[in-house]
């Protein structure tokens, strides 16, 4: 069958969206595009239409055999998730996870596909959806070339195969693995507990070490000094030069760049003046300095060094093809270069051989061109020079290196200091003792090449990226950092805040992550609301963070999924009634719960669930993920505290006026709440279960009780440590309170609060966010009327998408008949309405300001009310 597909009238599936979920999400716990498709009604397809899907990919024809030939677009999505997933796998990778789920439109859906490398899987999942219109259709589609060309950038890409041994080795361990570049730089571990390396370097590695083996020649020169047999040679000048060199050393020779690397410009076993004149020239272009050294006779090795360990041995051999009597050169290296395990450049287990200059001088030495037909079983050699990079091959031989020469590679990267070394030998026979007749060292290599240990010719691989990872991480490191997630509904930022201070009790520095911003200890590092998981990944890569308190919001987990693979403490605080309801397909309560226990999924078998007991969308979470939970709740007769400590299980609650923790039967009173400030006394409901919370996940994490203690007496509900978090002040004897919360459960806690104070008159100054549903608005105008003599309805910063006047239209719906407000006003802008509303109160007055921005409108009082 043709490779194209007849052409037709275009058609296509349209695709609505596609996001990269680049952390544990709502579908897995594995990095997924989520695409969302819509499919046309197929009246007008091309009846063959699976034989041009199966003749592209033959590995479909499980997924073919079960569709009908008028396919449902159920039927077609499962199409496009497996082209998806074979066109991103690889040798070396095989993803197969993914899943199909149903949107509210019509013939649209879901497909959530398992990847790798996003910059590939994008144009994958593109090239799939392709591919089934031009089956479908009958559209014309060169698909091998589109699949060539996707391979070339997955090649281009992707991690290398030295790079890749040892991020795996890495996740093995358990150990975070985070790329920061489109090259090889990547992260392992987070925060203070991180490391780098770049291919084969590591932040282990010296750049004084790395320095000395560029230059040769010194290097040579140090291993001499300690006794090493090294071949004996010198830098020149020029041409003329090398070729006096030569004389002096004795022939044959070699010649190379002086700071080399990959074997580029090297030329080995020169006999003649025009040999030495031409190589020479070769080095010149690669570098200013040259060196001319003994050839030295024997087979080619590379011993690789991590740490002070010789880790492998690698016997080398140069591209070369051999004669069949038949084919050309040219078609010989073209034959070894369609072997799947070679690619270009360093992208796979071998690099295809090229005919360059290089080789036209190799083949012209031996009497042939690229157009020659060898005899049968002739070698002919395509490079000198034994490296991978050019055409190479290696096999291992690890297991016959001699004692004194493991010895001996382990001095040589002492003597320069490389944590990672590749060391270049010349030796007759490896199993044989080293000795000036036996064994020449001709070069160290900083960061070596792992390929040709990790994918040998012949022989065993050897685990190179585990003996990487073991120098860089001791035993039963895991280079994490703890993490306390935080979710919820209401309650989330004062949790966060109030989490990060007591962790900052035990003398770490915290980073946090919350709606007001990203904070490293005192020092704010970024503005706004940032509490998804870009802001969550800044934290985790800042090398001074020894913990990590992250507010962590529908939005991103949604729009992003998690930035962090596990969490130690897991803290819900509410579902209630939801919030931001009818977006993202999010339209009950109960798929706002699953949305945010993504969090406590995350959550390992050693780590702790703090969940709200008196809220059974929470309490569930335990059941649909069991994890060593801490419950919590006012009141420690609550049914589910209760059976939770029959089994054994801890839980914190309020008794008497203190704060009591519980592990099964036994009880500690933990602190009263009089010392708690953030709980005015105890008054404020809302606040003692955040602060409950807040103690749970430290008591979690293991911190000292006398110093979980400290932190809770010292947290203040103030607006330098709590901005716009119930804060209370006392303006010219105007009780003022400022909030945040705009949601109709954070709005029924807040007035619960409100109820503690006996100010008779009372003002509101009250918005809503415009992505709440027209229901919300309306019922948190119904909650104002019975408690408000005033109303001053405002809006902010926060409209999102609706016509201006609409939230205050809605408020003003639900204030209609109240049976307490008398006065409604509605205000373009929030600081206004804040003047109007003080303007009007007098001494004795209760004002209740809902903070359109926190930042700014505490920043406001302060500046023009003095309020602190």
């Amino acid at each position: 069958m043709p490779n194209s597909a007849p052409s037709s009238e275009l058609r296509s599936t349209q695709v609505r969206k596609i996001l990269a979920l680049r952390g544990p999400n709502l579908w897995a716990r594995e990095t997924v595009l989520e695409c969302r498709v819509e499919f046309p009604e197929l009246t007008d397809y091309v009846p063959n239409w699976r034989s041009w899907l199966l003749s592209w990919l033959p590995a479909l024809e499980p997924q073919l055999s079960s569709i009908d030939a008028t396919p449902q677009p159920e039927a077609l999505a499962s199409l496009l998730l497996h082209i998806t997933l074979n066109l991103q796998s690889r040798s070396d990778l095989l993803l197969s996870f993914g899943k199909i789920m149903p949107t509210a439109e019509p013939r649209t859906l879901r497909i959530i596909i398992q990847y790798d490398e996003e910059a590939v899987a994008r144009p994958a999942f593109q090239l799939a959806r392709r591919m089934l219109d031009a089956a479908l259709y009958g559209q014309t589609l060169d698909v091998n070339a589109a699949i060539t060309e996707l391979n070339d950038l997955a090649n281009d890409i992707c991690l290398g195969p030295s790079t890749r041994a040892m991020a795996d080795a890495a996740r093995v361990r358990g150990i975070p693995v985070t790329r920061l570049t489109e090259g090889s730089l990547v992260q392992l571990g987070w925060g203070s507990k991180q490391r780098k390396i770049l291919a084969a370097a590591t932040s282990h590695t010296s750049a004084i070490a790395e320095d000395i083996v560029q230059d040769k020649d010194f290097t040579l020169k140090l291993l001499n000094e300690i006794g090493l047999p090294v071949p004996q040679g010198r830098p020149v000048k020029n041409a003329e030069d090398a070729w006096a060199a030569a004389n002096e050393i004795g022939l044959p020779v070699v010649v190379k760049p002086q700071d080399g690397n990959q074997g580029r410009g090297v030329a080995l076993n020169l006999y003649t003046r025009e040999q030495v004149v031409t190589a020479y020239a070769a080095a010149r272009e690669e570098s200013r300095s040259v060196i001319v050294e003994q050839f030295a006779e024997g087979e080619d090795y590379r011993v690789l060094v991590i740490g002070k360990e010789l880790i492998a041995a690698s016997r080398r051999y140069p591209a070369h093809v051999i004669g069949d009597g038949v084919h050309t050169i040219q078609e010989l290296v073209a034959e070894k270069n369609r072997d799947p395990r070679r690619a270009a450049d360093h992208a796979a287990a071998l690099s295809r051989i090229r005919i360059d200059a290089v080789a036209l001088a190799v083949l012209a030495e031996q009497g042939v061109t690229p157009e020659s037909i060898p005899e049968k079983d002739r070698m002919i050699l395509i490079r000198r020079n034994a490296n991978l990079s050019t055409g190479g091959t290696a096999v291992d031989c690890t297991a016959e290196v001699h004692p004194t020469i493991c010895a001996a590679a382990v001095e040589a990267a002492q003597m320069v200091g490389l944590d990672i070394c590749g060391l270049d030998m010349i030796a007759p026979d490896i199993t044989q003792p080293l000795s000036p007749k036996n064994g020449v060292i001709i070069e160290l290599n900083a960061r070596p090449g792992l390929r040709m240990h990790l994918y040998p010719s012949e022989g065993e691989a050897r685990p190179v990226g585990k003996a990487v990872i073991d120098t860089m991480f001791a035993p039963g490191c895991r280079g994490r950092i703890p993490i306390v997630a935080v979710t919820g509904v209401n309650g989330k930022t004062t949790t966060t805040r109030f989490i990060a201070h007591l962790l900052t009790q035990n003398q770490w520095c915290v980073g946090m992550t919350s709606t007001d911003g990203v904070f490293v200890g005192s020092r704010m590092i970024d503005t706004g609301d940032c509490s998804g998981p870009k802001s969550a990944r800044s934290i985790l890569s800042y090398p001074l963070c020894d913990a990590a308190v992250l507010e962590t919001a529908r939005g991103g987990i949604l729009r992003e999924g998690l930035a962090f693979d596990h969490c130690d403490v897991a803290v819900v605080t509410n579902i209630g009634c939801g919030d931001h309801l009818g977006i993202n397909d999010i339209n009950t309560p109960e798929q706002l719960a699953e949305v945010k226990q993504c969090i406590v999924a995350a959550v390992p078998a050693d780590g702790h669930a703090v969940l709200n007991a008196a809220d059974p969308l929470v309490v569930k979470m335990s059941e649909t993920y069991p994890r060593k939970t801490i419950f919590f709740a006012l009141d420690g007769e609550n049914a589910v505290i209760v059976r939770h400590r029959i089994k054994g299980e801890r839980a914190i609650f309020v008794r008497d006026g203190s704060i009591v923790r519980a592990s099964g039967p036994n009880e500690d009173v933990f602190i009263s709440l009089s010392e708690v400030p953030l709980t005015h006394g105890g008054r404020i409901g809302f606040q003692v279960e955040n602060t409950l919370a807040s103690v749970a996940a430290a008591w979690a994490l293991g911190i000292d009780d006398e110093l979980i203690r400290q932190g809770v007496r010292s947290f203040v509900p103030s607006l330098d440590q709590n901005a716009g978090r119930f804060n209370v002040l006392d303006l010219k004897g105007i009780t003022v309170i400022v909030d945040y919360g705009h949601n109709v459960d954070a709005l029924r806690a807040l007035l619960d609060g409100l109820r503690q104070f006996e100010n008779k008159r009372r003002i509101v100054v009250y918005s809503s966010a415009g992505d709440r549903r027209d229901s919300d608005i309306v019922e948190q105008g119904r909650m104002l009327a019975s408690e408000f003599d005033e109303a001053w309805l405002y809006e902010g910063d926060y409209v999102r998408g609706r016509e201006s006047g609409e939230i205050m239209r809605l408020l003003a719906q639900g204030l209609e008949n109240a049976p307490r407000t008398r006065r409604v006003e509605s205000i373009i802008g929030h600081l206004k309405s804040v003047d109007l509303a003080m303007e009007s109160a007098q001494a004795g007055d209760l004002v209740m300001i809902q903070a359109d921005t926190a930042d700014e409108t505490v920043q406001y009082l302060k500046e023009k009310y003095g309020a602190c």
